[in-house]
């Protein structure tokens, strides 16, 4: 008997522990609902070492789906570092393709059926190198019979430029507590060709989800937008077709020509210098309707030591829809950090760049 009581007790101090955790975050507001971004994780995929890293923030966000009312898990692109490669270069990655794209969906398993996972796919996820050609071995790993939650709340898609439909060009909706209108997210495959474009035009404007609040989830975008880049890096083999749209062109061929296109998420650019700063940008423009568009990019393949680098520092983004159905907040959490008491007073960023908040009216 004393033995089944020191049992008892000892799963009690657990449980009183796994309640009170270094990293358990809280919502700011107990009625919002969250989206979770991930920027461009191609750098833990590239070294088996870094790996780890991220299953960390899979793990943290299946833990979360109930605390933090996730509604899905969001990725700028960029997924692996090659999309089909069997050369290692012992300075630049120590693995191989197929090793990449094989943990990659090792660590999304976690969320299968809890979460959705949607992104929009990146430069590096396609040829062999970088986009020679429109092939991508993504449907392969992530079909949309693998995650039931996917499934439940997608709404539309349009074929990819081999003529699949594997979820490059998708749109998912959502049910947001508080918000009047629901929220439409569609990923677009990297520079979203003219077909693809029209797609989202027919799509936000159809009598289904005409009302939404509509999210792009883009790869390639904001920083092309300004004076220093070119309209098109077209030193990507894709881009150099006049009809693939990125940057300024996509934002004058699509976005600002939508009403309902209140937010644009994209990656792609960054720079090796290890601040988050340089790996973050923040814009907002009238559309020609003269609403706000709210333009973010996140990336963090520099971060937590620049090229070579851990892959990110496990860096994430929380961004919650607050119940008053128009107030967006934005965090910047590591999981990595947080899950320690000795660096838990690390794992938020408080920059004006990492937290803020906006309101779509």
């Amino acid at each position: 008997m004393k033995r089944v009581l020191l049992c008892l007790l000892a799963v009690i101090s657990l449980t009183s522990e796994a309640q009170n955790r270094a990293d358990r975050v809280v919502l700011e507001d107990p009625g919002s609902s969250t989206l979770i971004l991930f920027g461009d994780p191609q750098a833990y995929m590239k070294y088996d070492i870094n790996q780890p890293i991220f299953e960390l923030t899979t793990a943290w966000v299946a833990d979360n789906v109930e605390n933090l009312n996730i509604k899905a898990l969001l990725c700028t692109g960029d997924l692996v570092d090659r999309n089909e490669s069997n050369y290692i270069a012992p300075k630049k990655q120590n693995q191989n393709s197929t090793q990449m794209w094989e943990a990659l969906s090792r660590a999304l398993e976690r969320v299968d059926g809890k979460v959705p996972f949607i992104a929009s796919l990146g430069n590096h996820d396609y040829g062999f190198r970088g986009n020679e050609n429109a092939s991508t071995h993504y449907p392969d790993y992530f079909p949309v019979t693998r995650n039931s939650a996917l499934q439940a709340c997608l709404v539309a898609e349009y074929p990819s430029r081999t003529g699949r439909m594997d979820l490059e060009n998708a749109a998912f909706e959502f049910t947001l507590p508080g918000w009047d209108r629901k929220l439409l997210v569609i990923c677009t495959e990297y520079v979203p060709c003219e077909g693809a474009v029209e797609w989202i035009r027919g799509v936000v404007r159809s009598d289904k989800h005409k009302d939404d609040v509509v999210l792009l989830l883009t790869h390639s975008y904001l920083k092309e937008r300004t004076a220093e880049r070119m309209p098109k890096e077209t030193r990507f083999p894709i881009c150099r077709d006049p009809k693939n749209y990125s940057g300024e062109e996509l934002w004058d061929k699509l976005i600002s020509q939508e009403s309902n296109i209140r937010f644009v998420i994209c990656g792609h650019t960054g720079k090796p210098t290890g601040d988050l700063e340089d790996s973050v940008a923040w814009r907002v423009d009238k559309n020609l309707s003269g609403k706000n568009v709210y333009q973010m990019m996140f990336n963090v393949q520099f971060l937590g030591g620049g090229w070579q680098g851990n892959g990110g520092d496990g860096w994430i983004r929380i961004l919650e829809f607050k119940p008053d159905g128009k107030t967006v907040g934005v965090r910047t959490y590591s999981p990595l950090f947080g899950i320690s008491p000795m660096t838990k007073h690390l794992a938020y960023r408080t920059a004006s760049y990492d937290q803020f908040q906006f309101t779509i009216e």
